[in-house]
């Protein structure tokens, strides 16, 4: 039932064109159970049951409950996850990064199209600058990657980063093993590119790839020592005809700098390749580096004990959240924790002293 309003400032004897109409909104996904009956809150087995038959609706729907930070969401995410960790772990996860504009969103299209065409499903994990004002995805994947979100073997998710440092945290980790757990061959996780996500995205997956743009004379100045040696591929983008001459000089630059970093991989040499997203060409050596490199780990070993660091390092990540959480919701924090802040803007405290004066107040309490 549609609830109708007219504006007071509307003219006198006007018709319909200034009504407003409020459509009430669905609260919950209807899904199918086995039993064939339609149920509106969906059962930690009806959303065990639906991610593991690759139900779309289903799997967004269990992706948003372990973005929520409700409490009572919480728990039943974790219930969830728990129960289809068994089916996880098969698919091959590739982090790629680059500065804005350097065309990520294109090359991540033209590769997923590709494997697609060759019988994988592909899921997109892009991590979007969030609004400081509404907290949500300022960019939004599934415009940028319009022909790849019409694949039926396809799943997009852009996700906020929501001011976190890397634009990654516990729910992007989450929503990976989710996707796994639907089936999903090759996971995609596309960074911001600004700041330190770069870092953050290279702990939760297995190959990371650099992508660059073709530059015109002194190439080794833009090079990021940093990221550079995170990365186990780095491919120069938009070698286009007209620009292939930069790109294979900027190539050449960056597999001269290369010889004097260290590795991302033991025992793996960091190749530098060239490609063109919008032409399609040099994507397919991209994949061939990619199975190359799992070829190596998985026989050296190294690929294991890549994701059982991972897996490591994700649990002291979630005890620094946890901490963290049960900080700011102590009762006894909260109620000091303006004053505090406004005694520092005062001059009548030192920011050390604050938290120092802060974290006594939290210990007294446990």
């Amino acid at each position: 039932m549609q609830n109708k309003s007219k504006p007071e400032w509307i003219p006198e004897n006007a018709g319909n064109e200034f009504t407003t109409s409020i459509i009430p909104g669905i609260n919950e996904i209807n899904h199918k159970s086995k039993s064939g009956t339609i149920t509106k809150n969906l059962s930690i087995d009806d959303y065990v049951n639906g991610v593991l038959e690759g139900n779309i609706t289903v799997l967004s729907k269990a992706i948003t409950l372990i973005e929520s930070n409700a409490s009572k969401h919480y728990h039943l995410a974790q219930e969830v996850l728990k129960k289809l960790l068994p089916y996880t772990g098969h698919s091959i996860r590739i982090g790629v990064t680059g500065s804005p504009g350097v065309g990520k969103s294109t090359l991540i299209e033209s590769l997923g199209l590709k494997l697609i065409q060759n019988g994988l499903k592909v899921a997109v994990l892009a991590i979007d600058p969030s609004s400081t004002i509404t907290h949500g995805s300022i960019l939004g994947d599934k415009t940028r990657m319009e022909s790849l979100s019409q694949e039926t073997k396809a799943f997009i998710r852009p996700s906020p980063s929501s001011g976190t440092l890397g634009g990654v945290t516990r729910k992007t980790r989450e929503t990976l093993l989710l996707c796994e757990a639907a089936g999903y061959d090759v996971i995609l996780i596309e960074t911001v590119g600004v700041g330190q996500s770069e870092t953050t995205v290279r702990s939760m997956v297995d190959f990371f790839i650099l992508l660059l743009l073709p530059e015109s004379g002194d190439e080794l100045q833009g090079i990021k020592k940093g990221v550079v040696e995170l990365a186990d591929l780095l491919v120069v983008n938009k070698a286009e005809a007209h620009n292939k001459m930069r790109a294979e000089l900027t190539q050449r630059a960056y597999a001269n700098a290369l010889s004097l970093l260290q590795s991302a991989t033991k025992g793996w040499t960091t190749k530098v390749l060239t490609c063109s997203a919008v032409e399609e060409t040099g994507i397919w050596e991209i994949w061939s580096a990619v199975n190359e490199f799992r070829e190596f780990t998985e026989d050296s070993g190294i690929f294991q004990e890549r994701r059982q660091n991972q897996l490591l390092d994700w649990v002291d990540s979630m005890l620094s959240d946890g901490l963290q959480r049960m900080f700011f919701e102590n009762p006894s924090v909260k109620s000091k924790y303006k004053n505090f802040k406004e005694a520092v803007l005062k001059g009548n405290m030192t920011p050390s002293q604050s938290v120092n004066d802060l974290l006594e107040i939290f210990k007294k309490t446990k």
